[in-house]
C-alpha cells in the first residue's frame, strides 16, 4: 500500500505484522508470569515483609528485586507485542532545517533591525487604539 507521491503525510512504506502463534504464546505466558509476581509482590507488601524486625533488609531486598522483575517482564511483553503485532509504517515528513523553527513567518528569516518600527510598537503597547 506504499504511496509514490512524497507530500506530507503519505504512507512511504507498509509492511504488515507477522503475527506468529509462538509470540502471542508467549505473551500469554509472560503475562501468567506477570500475575504471579504481581500476587506475590502483593502479598508480601500485606504481610510486612519490608517491615522492620531481624531481617528487614532481606525482605527490602526481595520486594525491590520483584518489583524490578515485574517491570522487565512487563518491558518483555510490550516489546513482544510491539514486534510482532503492529505493523511497521514509514510515512513522509517535512523535512526542515534546524533554525526553520525559531521563525513564524519566512519574510522573518534574516531577522529585523533593533530599531526598525520600535516607536510605532511603543505607541501602540501603550496606546491600543493607535491609528497608524
Amino acid at each position: 500500500m506504499p504511496s509514490e507521491g512524497s507530500t506530507y503525510g503519505d504512507i512511504h512504506r507498509y509492511e504488515p505484522p507477522r503475527e506468529s502463534t509462538a509470540a502471542a504464546i508467549g505473551i500469554v505466558m509472560l503475562t501468567l508470569v506477570e500475575i504471579i509476581m504481581v500476587g506475590l509482590f502483593t502479598y508480601g507488601l500485606i504481610s510486612g515483609w519490608g517491615y522492620p524486625r531481624q531481617f528487614a533488609a532481606l525482605g527490602n531486598m526481595f520486594l525491590g528485586g520483584l518489583l524490578a522483575g515485574i517491570f522487565i517482564n512487563l518491558a518483555f511483553i510490550l516489546l513482544l507485542y510491539r514486534k510482532e503485532f503492529l505493523p511497521d509504517v514509514m510515512i513522509v515528513k517535512k523535512r526542515r532545517r534546524k533554525w526553520e523553527d525559531l521563525y513564524i513567518r519566512e519574510e522573518d528569516v534574516d531577522g529585523e533591525s533593533l530599531g526598525d518600527g520600535l516607536g510605532d510598537t511603543i505607541k501602540r503597547a501603550i496606546y491600543p487604539y493607535y491609528k497608524r
